[in-house]
């Protein structure tokens, strides 16, 4: 890219590997080829990753995203004082974990909001020391939405060409069945057919999974296809979206990834997810839809299992900037400016 355009990284949970495999994208050359890129976080953790990685380089500490130094075996952070390596346990549940992972989430989308960056790859965070830090979210996704503003963001994966986009997302599956309605699903294929157009897609094929076994076969294996599914493909028919479905969630996945469809509607999260991941579970990269800034990120959770050994793969942090380097280059625009974001606290 002649253009790189400049991208801030987040630190993730610090007791994870987040910090090591921002250290490990930050360094790659594939990653300076075709970004900018710098982290936000704890400096002191970065070079904690670093050691344990066995990795030499010069962690730039800078005051903000005009002062990056962008050198091969420099990796420029936006410092924060939130995470002392000596209180700090790895692996493990905490609330300095979750504090300072949202520090770092706050300063990015402060930087996007201003234009001072043009995208943000985060990092992962765990769920449990987000509540533990009494943190008012569950994830990336919920706090995009509040502080930017927006009312209809929307998770998509992209995944060796296929894309992916999740109806529901962090409710249980009895909660996800029943949101299984006509306006909600209505909505759900209007907000992909959007997204698509921005991609790129001019007559964009969407396939809607299905929810019970064989499409739940004409009301025998329950009748959510029928009340709540096809009505919404109908409509979107009626108003010239080129809509399959509902398709059996044990093929349409296949289906897609072998130029069936371009795209399909997941109805809960673990339906989408495991497809993906089975498809290519380090190169899966999750992209917020409907936010007025670009943020993407790995699909891969901490991993306090490894986190602190060197042992994590840096594999699905590259291929997310990768997909927000091009999305930045493109102008692509997956969402609407609302009419006031949440200014920081």
């Amino acid at each position: 890219m002649t253009n790189r355009p400049l991208l801030a990284a987040t630190m993730g949970d610090p007791a994870g590997i987040g910090p090591e495999i921002c250290v490990r994208a930050l360094l790659s050359p594939e990653v300076r080829e075709i970004s900018r890129s710098f982290v936000i976080g704890d400096a002191r953790i970065l070079g904690r990753a670093l050691e344990v990685c066995g990795l030499s380089a010069i962690l730039n500490r800078i005051d903000g995203p005009e002062d990056i130094a962008d050198k091969p075996g420099v990796i420029d952070v936006l410092h924060q004082d939130s995470a002392d390596p000596s209180a700090l346990r790895m692996g493990e549940v905490q609330p300095l974990g979750g504090q300072a992972a949202y520090a770092a989430i706050r300063v990015s989308i402060d930087l996007a909001m201003s234009q001072r960056v043009e995208g943000v790859v985060t990092a992962p965070i765990n769920k449990e020391s987000l509540q533990a830090a009494k943190i008012p979210f569950i994830g990336h996704t919920e706090m995009f939405a509040e502080h930017t503003g927006a009312t209809e963001e929307m998770t998509m994966f992209t995944i060796s060409g296929l894309k992916i986009f999740f109806l529901t997302r962090h409710v249980s599956l009895a909660q996800a069945c029943a949101l299984i309605t006509v306006p909600r699903v209505s909505k759900g294929i209007d907000q992909c057919i959007k997204a698509l157009h921005q991609l790129g897609y001019e007559t964009p094929h969407l396939a809607v999974a299905a929810l019970n076994p064989h499409g739940g076969e004409d009301g025998m294996f329950g009748r959510e296809e029928i009340e709540g599914i096809k009505p919404a493909i109908a409509a979107a028919r009626a108003k010239g979206f080129h809509v399959s479905g509902p398709v059996p969630a044990d093929s349409v996945f296949h289906l897609a990834r072998i130029g069936r469809y371009d795209a399909v509607l997941s109805l809960y999260h673990d339906q989408g997810h495991i497809a993906a991941k089975m498809m290519d579970f380090e190169k899966t990269v999750s992209v917020t839809l409907g936010l007025p800034v670009l943020r993407t990120s790995v699909d891969h959770g901490t991993a306090f299992d490894i986190a602190g050994t060197g042992k994590a793969s840096a594999v699905s942090m590259i291929e997310a900037i990768r997909v927000a380097a091009e999305y930045a280059v493109r102008g692509v625009k997956l969402g609407d400016a609302p009419a006031v974001a949440k200014a920081a606290e």
